[in-house]
């Protein structure tokens, strides 16, 4: 059984989380800019089983697409596809994703400083939208 990857695409960082093998537990990974994604993913897949990549996608409180990153995110999506379609990649929604990230910060006791790390909120978000995955997987 190879691992579930998650991704938090933004315009500025990506946050990464992994599963473990077994698919049971997310964990943080990586942030990284939009450039460095393709390296990290060519260098990942090469080294590491990979069943399913997660991305978190916008969608509106209505349950639809729609807010200024899909002019992003989607031009990400057409090239994933085209880079690795031996590689399934689905689309997971990614509301409040952040909101929930900051509120474990602070549950967790982390100082303002480090709860203004974006990069920090990026990872967390991932791998927040990977064990929401994984734990209605096991439902």
């Amino acid at each position: 059984m190879g691992r579930v990857l998650a991704l938090d695409y933004g315009k500025k960082r990506v946050g990464v989380a992994v599963s473990d093998p077994l698919q049971m537990i997310a964990q943080q990974l990586a942030t990284l800019s939009p450039t460095e994604v393709w390296y990290f993913l060519d260098d990942y897949f090469a080294r590491e089983e990979v069943d399913l990549v997660l991305i978190g996608y916008p969608v509106q409180t209505n349950g639809k697409g729609g807010s200024e990153a899909l002019r992003y995110i989607n031009p990400f999506i057409e090239k994933f596809l085209k880079r690795y379609p031996h590689i399934p990649l689905r689309q997971v929604d990614e509301r409040f994703t952040s909101k929930i990230a900051q509120r474990l910060l602070i549950e967790g006791g982390f100082s303002r400083t480090q709860r203004q790390d974006k990069g920090r909120i990026d990872r967390l978000s991932a791998a927040i939208i990977l064990q929401e995955y994984l734990n209605a997987k096991k439902s």
